[in-house]
Parts: C-alpha cells; sequence; structure tokens
C-alpha cells in the first residue's frame, strides 16, 4: 500500500480551516503532478472561481474536483465531508449516522448516504489486493442472539479469509482480511470467492466440513483440521478472533443492521484491520480511496 502523509487532529484543524482549503487539497490529491482533462488529457485549465470548475483550455470541458467520485454533485460542503471523513477515518469503532448527523449537522438520512458512500470507497480500495501466503479460511454467521446458532441457521454467512505470517517469536500474526457474505455455502460458493480473494498457489487451513474439499483441485495447497479439536483451534485461531470481533464492531457501533447492507459494514471492518498499522495515515488513506472511487447513488444503494 503507498505511503500517505500522517495528519492528526492539529493538523487537520490547521491545514482545512474552510472550503477553498479542502478544495485545494482535493486537487492536488486527484491531479498530483498537474491537472489533466477526464475527456481529452489535454494539461491547461482556466479556472471558473465562481462555480469552482477547471475548464479545459483545449476541448473546453468543465470538471470539479469532486466529479465522477463518491463525492459527485454533491450538496454538502466539502468542509463537512473533510469532518465526517477524519471521524470515521480516526475512530477505530467506527461512526454511526447519528454520530456523524451530531457533528457535521446534517440530517440523518445524508448522514447514512455518506458513510455508505464511504464504506463502498473502502470496498473498491480493497478489491485490488488479493490475500497470498499462509491462509486461513472459515466461515461465520451474522444475525441476531436468538434462535438457532451455526450452520443451518437462517442467519446471513460469509466467508472469511485471514492472510498470516511467523513472527521473530514464532508466534503467528494476522496481515490482512476478506470477509464476503455468500447466498448459501457449497463448494462453488468456496471457490467463488477464493478466486476472487486469494492468490493462486497459496497455502489454505480449514476445518474438515466437506465444501472445502475442492480446494485443492483449484490450485491451492489444502490442510484441513478436524472441527472443534485443538489443531483446528490452533490453526485457525485468527480467523475465529476477527470473526468475533467482527461480530462486536456491528453490534457495539451500529447496534444490528438491515442484512442487505452486511457486507458494506464488513468491509469497513477490514479495511479498518488491514491499514491498522497505518492510523496517522487513514484520513488520507480514506479521502484518496473516495478520490479514486467510482460515484454511488441512492437509488443504487436502496434499489
Amino acid at each position: 500500500m503507498a505511503q500517505q502523509e500522517s495528519i492528526n487532529l492539529v493538523d487537520f484543524v490547521k491545514r482545512f480551516p474552510n472550503e477553498n482549503a479542502c478544495r485545494k487539497y482535493l486537487f492536488k490529491m486527484r491531479w498530483p503532478e498537474s491537472f489533466k482533462c477526464p475527456i481529452c488529457g489535454y494539461g491547461k485549465y482556466y479556472p471558473l472561481t465562481k462555480y469552482n470548475l477547471y475548464q479545459c483550455a483545449d476541448c473546453n470541458h468543465q470538471v470539479s474536483v469532486t466529479a465522477g467520485t463518491v463525492m459527485h454533485k454533491t450538496k454538502v460542503p466539502l468542509l463537512k465531508w473533510f469532518l465526517a471523513l477524519f471521524l470515521v477515518a480516526t475512530d477505530k469503532r467506527g461512526c454511526s449516522a447519528l454520530t456523524i448527523q451530531r457533528h457535521i449537522k446534517v440530517n440523518y438520512k445524508t448522514a447514512w448516504l455518506m458513510l455508505h458512500k464511504m464504506r463502498h470507497a473502502m470496498a473498491q480500495q480493497d478489491q485490488q489486493y488479493l490475500l497470498d501466503g499462509i491462509i486461513q479460511l472459515d466461515e461465520a454467521y451474522f444475525g441476531g442472539p436468538n434462535g438457532k446458532q451455526g450452520r443451518g441457521t437462517e442467519k446471513a454467512v460469509a466467508f472469511v479469509a485471514v492472510s498470516t505470517a511467523i513472527s521473530d517469536k514464532q508466534a503467528t500474526i494476522p496481515l490482512f482480511a476478506k470477509i464476503k457474505v455468500s447466498d448459501k455455502l457449497s463448494m462453488k460458493t468456496v471457490k467463488d470467492f477464493v478466486d476472487e480473494a486469494i492468490e493462486p498457489g497459496s497455502k489454505i487451513a480449514t476445518d474438515s466440513f466437506r465444501i472445502y474439499n475442492s480446494l485443492a483441485d483449484n490450485g491451492f495447497e489444502h490442510n484441513k483440521f478436524l472441527s472443534g479439536t485443538p489443531e483446528c483451534n490452533q490453526a485457525l485461531d485468527w480467523a475465529h478472533t476477527i470473526i468475533s470481533n467482527a461480530k462486536t464492531f456491528i453490534l457495539g457501533t451500529y447496534h444490528g443492521l438491515a442484512q442487505c447492507h452486511l457486507q458494506a459494514y464488513l468491509n469497513e471492518y477490514c479495511y479498518r484491520l488491514n491499514r491498522r498499522k497505518w492510523v496517522n495515515q487513514l484520513f488520507p488513506r480514506l479521502l484518496n480511496a473516495c478520490v479514486s472511487s467510482t460515484t454511488l447513488t441512492l437509488a443504487e444503494l436502496t434499489g
């Protein structure tokens, strides 16, 4: 992952006192070398200061710093976007829509949509990477505390993969994780998940659930462990820990959520986990993800 500058709360307050400061920062983030027209690629422009636009000096195309990003056509001031991004990036527990609503003074619907746009950007950023090396793979169930537990439950099911490494002290440490909600447990859904999440040839540890039996046939080194045994618990220790922490994250911050949005919240959890070593860089990293991401509309989110 590319290095980003560190920005703490004091830095944030000094650097972003108004809309103009936010716009200049976004301009530099979007065009780090120099302006480049998204239509013709020409490098010179005329600033249309009254409208906060930049007009290409060749084809006359007009573009804003938020065009084509998750902030596309936003009516929320950039300073409020920056504040919301900073709050989300710096609180390891995540921020609810009520928290964002209270701090930046927008209505609940706007705060809710802004958060989902951020999660959309987080997901697209993590889709650029595959897990590799030694992988722990398990399935998890998300839902309310009542009713049948484990396999056979009507709760939402998700596959959880964690890449690990061996530390200097010969202890297993987690590196990165991916979680994908699935409509069912089967050999096909396992294959679909590992194809999009894990580098071919990686070493994968699972329990003895039969849906994992075809991993070796799909180009992976597969180690199976009898479910419930100490050996299995040790082989999948970080997968189990991350499953537990993801459930705590969802229940603790959001107090449950609609199953149709579960994937978005799990994307946020993984994004945070995967960047836990760059705490002071999380704001510029998240802002860059939002600038690099495609747009997401309310209709697409609720349709």
